[in-house]
């Protein structure tokens, strides 16, 4: 990289307890502003009830810029550039239907870690995992330890890859002629699928123009070595992108961070079961971390004789309230409440649907059952989350070559077991409330 006119006297590789590999930082990085930045702050508090001076600190917020955590120059990053630009260009240009982006990313992956000593990206390849975490590499029986919804995800994207590599065995063959094995043995399943993993887990957002010899796919991927050391925390805020004056892909940080400290960005405010799809991790205290309910357990405490259930379900469906139903830290979700109030009107009180979905209380009848029900959907995930934890435990000892990827299980339902349980002391506040 320093061959390549990196420069970065900020951050060191270093592991750290819980999370780690990862980058420290050298130095202590402080927060800046630009000039005048905090004196027009100033003015506003002083006068914060004068709308003017409102907006023009307002404007000044703007004049305050993060701390730069690294900066990656164009000429390390691997881009679609890259592979076009090498020995694929010419098959790559040649081959219809034009293959995608992620192809040709992942194509030149696998070949240039089959080409070993000879590949000049060999120094960064080197980096890279051996092996990924995301529910596409895990164990069947480890999936379907997984909670439902994400079982149906995991499931979705295993038939993705599945498809993907499928689909670009034809292209693999066009190949040969650059390798002195079979094709097959290099571009083997498993090998596409670390490929795509990697640029999956590891690649930044990076816009390019188009190619004509690519398909247009969004071509937004680019593997930034070094920077993707970098782990991840829902609480820093860091701006990243591309500095088209310095042809640098750049990222800055709000958050102060003390000399030899490890140094973190924020993929994105993305809950557990997003993290683990996208990125093979689980993060603790995840404040975007919630459970979700389907809509087979959203029904399923209410009574069975209630003759406005379909309808009351076709409602919901209609307005977008049978998705993103869940439990988080700070109790029942809002749209979770109001589709279990609504689910719950009487044959009396049915006409006042629309009044449910805005928001108003119907009757303290209706307030008290839909918290009942809502407590004993939550007292059920809390046994069932008990229930698996129990089971990983077992599974730990008797399958000793699965204890990461049960581990990783094991995290992801203690989390959701801290929330649900969080959720139950505030529900029962919210019942003796109504008592």
């Amino acid at each position: 990289m320093k061959d390549r006119n990196f420069e970065d006297t900020n951050l060191t590789p270093a592991r750290f307890p819980g999370t780690g590999r990862g980058l420290m930082s050298r130095t202590a990085l402080p927060v800046r502003t630009a000039p005048g930045a905090f004196g027009m702050h100033a003015q506003f508090c002083c006068f914060v009830l004068e709308f003017r001076m409102f907006l023009k600190t307002l404007k000044c917020l703007k004049h305050i810029v993060g701390q730069m955590i690294i900066s990656v120059p164009e000429s390390c990053l691997l881009t679609t550039d890259t592979v076009i630009r090498s020995y694929l260009g010419a098959y790559i240009t040649k081959w219809k239907p034009p293959p995608s982006p992620l192809l040709a990313l992942c194509t030149f992956l696998v070949s240039e870690k089959h080409a070993g000593d000879r590949s000049p990206w060999k120094p960064y390849l080197d980096t890279l995992p051996e092996a990924y975490t995301c529910p596409v590499c895990l164990e069947p029986e480890v999936v379907n330890l997984l909670p439902r919804p994400l079982i149906t995800k995991a499931r979705e994207q295993r038939s993705c890859v599945g498809e993907f590599y499928t689909s670009s065995r034809d292209f693999f063959s066009s190949l040969q002629p650059l390798f002195s094995e079979a094709v097959e043995s290099i571009f083997t399943y498993s090998a596409l699928l670390w490929a795509w993993c990697t640029v999956n887990t590891r690649a930044v957002y990076l816009s390019h123009r188009r190619h004509g010899c690519l398909s247009t796919e969004p071509d937004t991927c680019a593997l930034a070595p070094f920077l993707d050391l970098l782990n991840h925390s829902p609480d820093i805020q860091v701006k990243a992108a591309f500095n088209e004056e310095t042809h640098c892909y750049e990222i800055r940080a709000a958050s102060r961070c003390r000399k030899h400290e490890e140094v973190f960005i924020c993929y994105g405010p993305h809950d557990n079961h997003r993290l683990l799809l996208e990125y093979g991790f689980v993060s603790p205290r995840n404040p975007h971390a919630c459970v979700y309910v389907s809509r087979d357990i959203l029904v399923k405490y209410l009574p069975s004789t209630d003759k406005q259930m379909s309808k009351k379900i076709a409602i919901l469906k209609d307005h977008g309230f049978l998705e993103n139903l869940t439990f988080g830290w700070d109790g029942p979700s809002w749209r979770l409440l109001t589709a279990l109030k609504l689910l719950c009107l009487e044959a009396g009180e049915f006409t006042c649907w629309k009044k449910v979905l805005l928001g108003e209380i119907i009757s303290d009848t209706n307030e008290k059952a839909s918290l009942d029900i809502t407590r004993k959907i939550c007292s059920y995930f809390i046994e069932e989350s008990n229930a698996v934890l129990q089971k990983v435990s077992h599974m730990k000892d008797e399958e000793v070559a699965l204890t990461n990827q049960l581990t990783l299980v094991e995290t992801l339902w203690a989390e959701e077991l801290k929330i649900l349980q969080a959720s139950a002391t505030i529900l029962g506040s919210l019942q003796t409330g109504l008592a």
